[in-house]
């Protein structure tokens, strides 16, 4: 309740007023929360915080195993690009000429092994290919496949194209 003059000086001067702002009727005590209510209040939020980490963990858990993926495609498709631009000599007429082992790093403008680099490791396979027409002889299939651990946990991919003695175009029906 709010008391004030009625006719009130001009600006500036002295106002007098009385406020309260509790019901005449009502205790003081009623305002406050109880303890079952806090508890409540202290445990919803507890529970809310929890899921909220979680959340978060399994977030940033999902965006390593992405990067890595990532990574892991960047390096198969580097590696098919290389073995795209070999002709059929140096595919099957030249044993080693392509590496049959590699390895590759996370950070691939950091090559040094420091804390959180891990290694892809890697294979490269050349045989015939899983055909029995007239041109097998023509046709090798080059597997390459790459493997990491990462948490705990070995992750592999891999990646197959086929490389013909004649190029593509005479395999065309």
């Amino acid at each position: 309740m709010v008391i004030v003059r009625k006719n009130l000086p001009a600006v500036g001067a002295n106002i007098t007023r009385t406020a309260s702002y509790r019901p005449a009727n009502i205790a003081p005590a009623k305002f406050a929360f109880t303890l079952v209510e806090v508890m409540v209040a202290v445990a919803m939020i507890a529970v809310m915080g929890t899921a909220l980490y979680a959340g978060i963990g399994a977030a940033f858990s999902q965006l390593r195993l992405s990067r890595e993926n990532l990574r892991a495609t960047q390096i198969l498709e580097g590696k098919m690009e290389v073995v795209r631009q070999y002709n059929w000599d140096q595919v099957v007429n030249l044993p080693g000429f392509i590496p049959t082992t590699f390895s590759e790093p996370f950070f691939a403008n950091n090559p040094t092994n420091t804390t959180g680099n891990f290694i892809y490791t890697g294979t490269v396979t050349v045989t015939n290919a899983p055909i029995t027409e007239t041109y097998s002889n023509d046709l090798r299939m080059i597997q390459i496949k790459l493997t990491w651990r990462s948490g705990g946990i070995i992750h592999k991919r891999q990646a197959t194209t086929f490389v013909s003695q004649y190029g593509l175009q005479r395999y065309v029906y």
